[in-house]
């Protein structure tokens, strides 16, 4: 039993006599709410309880409300956050388009000057942690843009490999401009979803289930559904603000965000749509969900994501013990509502947040949409001007012939192409769409849609994030997901079609 004093009065046995801490003890004590050792340690009085069950519910009902709920505007649905993204967007057209091309060409200068000749100072250690290769990237990645801003905005003639629809036309305006007011309206809204226990409801319900099967606290839920509501850069993005925070461990962070940051349903629909399966998209999506749970389950316990360190940001190691806390105790939404009302009413103030996660996303902002660029669009030329994906699609006709996939030789390029681009394995379809079965059809939208990394987007994203993570990795783990949606995919091929 712990005395009165800082630790406030004790409770009865209902509460396994933990004692009663105000929130002004709390704050008082510093204490770390993210462990949740810390978190089950003490109880809050009744009124307390209330009023953080109110907090909570309020800004989590603001936070369903931006990243969930779909809502019809000017005849389109979307989730709002995603409407906001859109208009901002449309808003500020060529200007804006002009002002994020002129910070990546600052951003490139700055980097080789940073990188290469600085010694000290701010220019300097805002590119310290880059690797020697990352001005090299940010300077293509310039390049991509103001050819493209050029090209669009004043007419100059450009090779279409460069600026053509299906390279810098795909990338930039679609993918990169998106990216860029997608960092700054999720570095506004992304309190309402982290800060007032949302996430640990979740997280508490569902811990029972998600750390057995994929190695993950429950909260990693959460992450999960924001990429299939909004994007896959939203779930990086969580994913690297919880990491930041203390919450994940750098495993589970690696884990999250390489199987879990799924493509939005709006960017599955164009796929499902491509394929010529539309009629059947809640079938094929939803297989695709159960697809890739299936497929992270594996990917959890096989090198090189598994050998991850189980160690937090501040480098405090996740114990067993911990594992076990985790879980709640008797009655789990009890348990739940109770996390749930201590983070809402410790939450840090909103205003504070927000000014903290808008300068935050600035910092990383220009970093990642040109190396969205740079890598993007040269994956795509490649793509589209060398036999290089072909070649390599040749590696899996053996596994497509030994599942008895119809079409084999047509469709292989299909699978290692999608590293590149999401889209670009339904693209390739195109050209036998009226040859192909739909089985077949199915299986290479499916594997598309749970691949997840690729280089027009999340590669350049989770690479930019804190999470620790190399691109080596990340392509022996689009390899290993790959096979593996192939396999499963399969099964699901032959029950469906």
């Amino acid at each position: 039993m712990v005395n009165d004093g800082i630790y406030g009065k004790k409770t009865g046995e209902d509460d396994m006599d933990k004692p009663i801490l105000s929130v002004s003890e709390i704050k008082y004590q510093n204490l770390d709410l993210n462990d949740i050792t810390v978190l089950d340690s003490f109880s809050l009085s009744k009124e307390d309880h209330r009023k953080g069950l109110i907090k909570s519910a309020i800004m989590s009902i603001i936070a369903l409300y931006i990243f969930f709920i779909p809502v019809t505007f000017n005849g389109k649905t979307d989730m709002v956050f995603g409407i906001i993204v859109n208009t901002m967007k449309a808003l500020t057209g060529n200007a804006g388009l002009w002002f994020i091309t002129i910070i990546v060409a600052l951003l490139a200068l700055l980097g080789v000057y940073g990188k290469y000749i600085a010694k000290s100072g701010k220019i300097h250690d805002y590119f310290s942690t880059d690797s020697m290769i990352h001005p090299i990237l940010y300077l293509l990645g310039a390049f991509y843009f103001m050819s493209y801003t050029l090209s669009t905005t004043m007419g100059v003639q450009l090779p279409e490999i460069i600026v053509g629809p299906d390279t810098a036309g795909v990338v930039v305006p679609s993918i990169a401009v998106s990216v860029f007011w997608i960092i700054l309206v999720s570095s506004i809204t992304m309190p309402f979803l982290l800060n007032y226990g949302l996430v640990d409801l979740i997280g508490s319900v569902l811990e029972p289930l998600m750390r057995p099967i994929w190695k993950l606290p429950g909260r990693a839920a959460i992450n999960a559904l924001a990429s299939f509501v909004s994007s896959s850069t939203v779930g990086v993005l969580m994913s690297n603000k919880l990491f930041r925070k203390g919450v994940y461990t750098e495993k589970e962070a690696v884990l999250v965000i390489t199987g879990f940051s799924d493509v939005s349903v709006g960017f599955a629909y164009v796929a499902v749509s491509m394929a010529g399966l539309g009629d059947k998209f809640i079938l094929v999506y939803g297989t695709a969900i159960l697809l890739n749970l299936t497929v992270s389950a594996f990917i959890v316990r096989i090198p090189p994501f598994s050998k991850k360190r189980d160690i937090y940001i501040d480098g405090r190691v996740q114990t067993a013990q911990e594992l076990v806390n985790a879980r709640p105790k008797g009655n789990v939404l009890k348990a739940a509502l109770a996390r749930t009302s201590k983070k809402a009413n410790t939450a840090p103030n909103l205003l504070g947040e927000m000014s903290t996660g808008v300068r935050e996303g600035v910092e990383v902002m220009p970093k990642v949409v040109a190396q969205i660029a740079a890598i993007g669009i040269t994956a795509l030329i490649v793509a589209e001007t060398t036999p290089l994906f072909q070649v390599l699609g040749k590696a899996f006709i053996p596994l497509l012939n030994l599942l008895r996939i119809p079409n084999a030789d047509l469709i292989a390029a299909s699978f290692p192409i999608g590293i590149a681009e999401m889209l670009l394995p339904v693209l390739l379809l195109q050209k036998n769409l009226e040859l192909l079965d739909m089985g077949t059809r199915y299986l290479v939208t499916v594997v598309s849609l749970v691949q997840v990394i690729f280089f027009s987007e999340t590669i350049p994203v989770m690479l930019s994030s804190r999470v620790p993570i190399k691109l080596w990795e990340l392509v022996v783990g689009f390899l290993e997901r790959t096979i593996l949606a192939i396999i499963f995919g399969s099964v699901l091929m032959r029950i469906l079609f």
